[in-house]
């Protein structure tokens, strides 16, 4: 048996292996040191709860085998802990007087049923697609049930401990996949914590040219998720690929009195409508409106909350055309009659004109961010911004149900700062 070694970990190994979150989440680029992250978190809780058992989840068969099994034997006769294992289609490591380690696959979530633990560890869950990760999430859950146990030193009795059970997960971002709508867009609680790491938090133990090898293999957008570990679209080129609702967020909303701006695409039954204030000559996005059934039901919902307040709104230009909900008026003649302050040209702008515009607002020369977006109040807004990608033929994909809140802020947007100008006498200002 060799001499115990001293672990070394970096920084966001040790914010995993120490973390008294329940729900704690290691988001890292390549060679991170996710699964070590894992592994010693998973010695440390067994040391604190010996009794418990902990089950440790690989996505197949192959990598429990090759990876986890491997690993958690080696790093145990490096500490010189004596064990037992046994190997075979369900595998664990077994300590003698204490709990065990399970090991199981995530790729087929029917198969983990039938026995409990108290903690687990999740490696790689975002490789994944999104519905599967979901319900393995769900049954990992549904095993993490059993108590939480320690030595009571004064009676020398095994006792509960009124103790919450954990699940870790360690993964690489592969786009907006599960981790980031149940960690980064909707937490239920927050017990769910991101630990971000990068490659280069764990460079003392990656070879000298791994990173260097990395960034000649990878696009920008690669490398931004497989090294530094962020949530990027990885399914093709991103439409908005600067937008950060972290720095382009804001808490602000609408002021008394001040007049509001309303970006609108028609859209039958599905019409989105996307509320901005401008502030030192700035859009600051503070509401939304989405799936609104016809242009007099978005009359009724405009004036209902923003009752006596000045009203500009910049539609789609296919709101001239005439439309079933009345034959005789179109929406903009409509939106006319209802005292709004319409502002249009007889023709949408070029839709490469349109991204131009809004990607110069998100973020302009010197990486000043001017556009501002409620992320709270406009989700639909910002997961667009986030999400849209290209379609193969180049063009903003429209089969995602991304483009409708997207499309009417560029609308707003493009009328009011262009990076293509258009001839003045083109815009026309109706309902003054």
């Amino acid at each position: 048996m060799t001499e115990p070694r001293l672990i070394e970990l970096s920084k966001p190994q040790f914010e995993l292996v120490t973390s008294p979150w329940r729900y704690p989440a290691f988001v890292g680029g390549f060679g991170s040191g996710k699964t070590e992250a894992l592994i010693n978190r998973a010695l440390k809780l067994k040391y604190e709860f010996p009794y418990n058992d902990i089950a440790y989840y690989l996505p197949t068969y192959d990598l429990v085998s090759t990876i986890g099994f491997p690993r958690f034997e080696e790093k145990l006769e490096d500490l010189g802990l004596p064990y037992k294992s046994r190997t075979g289609t369900k595998p664990r490591i077994m300590f003698e007087g204490a709990g065990d380690m399970l090991f199981r696959t995530m790729d087929n979530p029917a198969r983990i049923v039938g026995y409990e633990v108290a903690d687990s560890l999740v490696d790689e869950l975002d490789t994944l697609k999104t519905p599967d990760a979901k319900l393995v999430w769900q049954k990992v859950v549904a095993r993490n049930r059993q108590k939480k146990k320690k030595l009571d030193l004064a009676t020398n009795k095994i006792i509960e401990a009124e103790i919450s059970n954990t699940i870790a997960v360690g993964t690489t971002p592969e786009g907006f996949r599960f981790v980031y709508e149940l960690w980064k867009k909707a937490p239920p609680d927050e017990q769910y914590k991101i630990i971000k790491a990068s490659t280069y938090s764990n460079l003392r133990n990656l070879p000298a040219d791994y990173i260097a090898d990395l960034l000649a293999l990878y696009p920008s957008n690669l490398i931004e998720a497989y090294i530094n570990g962020e949530f990027v679209n990885l399914t093709s080129g991103s439409v908005y690929p600067q937008f950060d609702r972290i720095l382009n967020g804001t808490t602000e909303t609408l002021q008394d009195g001040e007049p509001i701006h309303i970006g609108q695409d028609f859209n039958v039954a599905n019409m989105a409508s996307v509320i901005f204030v401008i502030r030192n000559n700035e859009p600051i996005a503070i509401d939304e409106l989405t799936k609104v059934f016809d242009t007099p039901t978005l009359i009724v919902m405009l004036k209902q909350r923003y009752p006596n307040r000045q009203i500009f709104i910049y539609p789609d230009a296919s709101g001239n055309a005439r439309k079933s909900n009345n034959a005789s008026e179109s929406d903009i003649s409509l939106l006319k009659s209802a005292n709004f302050i319409v502002i249009h040209n007889p023709a949408n702008p070029l839709v490469r004109d349109r991204v131009l515009s809004v990607n110069a607002m998100i973020c302009s020369n010197k990486n000043v961010r001017r556009l501002k977006v409620n992320v709270d109040k406009c989700p639909s807004f910002t997961t667009g911004l986030e999400q849209q990608a290209y379609d193969k033929n180049g063009e903003p994909d429209k089969t995602s149900g991304l483009d409708h809140s997207v499309d009417a802020g560029g609308y707003f947007i493009t009328n009011r700062y262009p990076v293509v100008r258009h001839n003045a006498s083109h815009i026309k200002v109706t309902g003054i």
